[in-house]
């Protein structure tokens, strides 16, 4: 224990046990700071699981909102909010706010748009103040609907629903698509309910209603850019594949049969109608906006210019999202070919591009 050299006994045996005592102090209080640092430790680390679990909620809270499954309402609730808001601001009188409350009510019960959304003379439709910031999926394919109407081709398909549906009548055409077995994973994430939510929908389920409804579609993934800067030019290109099948030799202007294209990316969708191939090679999409008001599209009815084209323009330097999906519609679906597609949506996957 030491280098002391004892001739007692007697002190030799008090000092040992002087050091005995010595050694059991340090080793108490080694083990008294080893509790403490556990003690600490674990503390730490449970307030790090609590606030990892607190943010989480909050992520998933933010998700809910963002993309309307916090139990806010739908279409509906949203309609009569902002309908009162104009009253209150002045902006709408309260015999017109009756007017346009039976209005809506009407339309809902019929499960038919009230039209008040479309800008006349083309298949545009433009969000309202029932589906602000969340209805541009469902506007896309009131767009895409009235466009497949009025083509020959779908009359057969589409003699049950020769009317344009509104929101609420679409939500409960994708929840009927559901239960019939599409994509179960797509209806596993909205929990199988679309009404009475403001959900933003997207390529699937935008897939999964017009194969419901007979029509032969497919999903094209573009799932990482094919440009410099962060650019799709084989987007383009597909695109300007899908029209030239009906493209004449030598024609500078091709009035196509197929139908429009729906175009889904991040946080928006819109309506390809179009493309322009330009003298110099470049390709242009020419696309239809929900976001767009009618004021602004029916600009296009007064005579088409420069002016009025940049509203439906879209050179490939301003398609800079990290992923886009498109939905193209091209032909009829037999029973058993509904069917089989049907099976096929168990697991869903999309032709990507590159």
């Amino acid at each position: 224990m030491c280098h002391l050299v004892c001739t007692d006994y007697a002190v030799l045996q008090e000092h040992i046990e002087l050091h005995l005592e010595e050694c059991s102090f340090f080793e108490e209080r080694n083990l008294t700071d080893l509790e403490l640092a556990q003690h600490l430790q674990n503390e730490e680390d449970r307030q790090r699981r609590e606030a990892a679990a607190k943010q989480e909620r909050e992520d998933f809270q933010k998700l809910q909102r963002q993309y309307g499954l916090d139990g806010s309402g739908g279409y509906k609730q949203q309609s009569l909010k902002n309908l009162e808001k104009e009253v209150a601001f002045g902006k709408m009188s309260p015999s017109d706010y009756h007017k346009r409350t039976a209005e809506m009510m009407e339309s809902l019960a019929f499960g038919i748009d009230d039209g008040k959304t479309k800008t006349s003379g083309v298949d545009h439709f433009h969000c309202s103040l029932g589906d602000r910031g969340w209805g541009c999926g469902y506007r896309n394919f009131q767009m895409l609907l009235s466009s497949l109407l009025r083509n020959s081709t779908y009359e057969d398909c589409l003699k049950d629903n020769s009317s344009i549906p509104c929101i609420p009548k679409i939500q409960s055409l994708i929840e009927d698509a559901w239960k019939e077995g599409f994509d179960p994973q797509g209806a596993s994430h909205f929990n199988s309910t679309l009404r009475g939510t403001k959900a933003w929908i997207g390529a699937c389920e935008i897939y999964s209603l017009l194969t419901s409804l007979r029509l032969k579609c497919q999903v094209i993934d573009f799932y990482q850019p094919t440009g410099p800067s962060g650019t799709h030019p084989r987007l383009l290109e597909w695109v300007l594949n899908y029209y030239s099948s009906d493209k004449e030799n030598g024609a500078k202007v091709v009035c196509t049969s197929k139908p429009p294209i729906y175009l889904q990316h991040q946080g928006h969708s819109r309506t390809i109608l179009g493309i322009e191939e330009r003298k110099n090679k470049t390709l242009c999409l020419l696309i239809f906006d929900p976001g767009c008001p009618s004021q602004e599209m029916q600009k296009l009815l007064k005579g088409i210019d420069g002016n009025s084209l940049r509203l439906l323009r879209r050179f490939v330097g301003s398609l800079k999202h990290k992923q886009y999906q498109l939905v193209a519609v091209d032909g009829v679906l037999t029973t058993e070919e509904k069917v089989a597609h049907r099976q096929a949506s168990q697991l869903f996957t999309a032709q990507r591009i590159p």
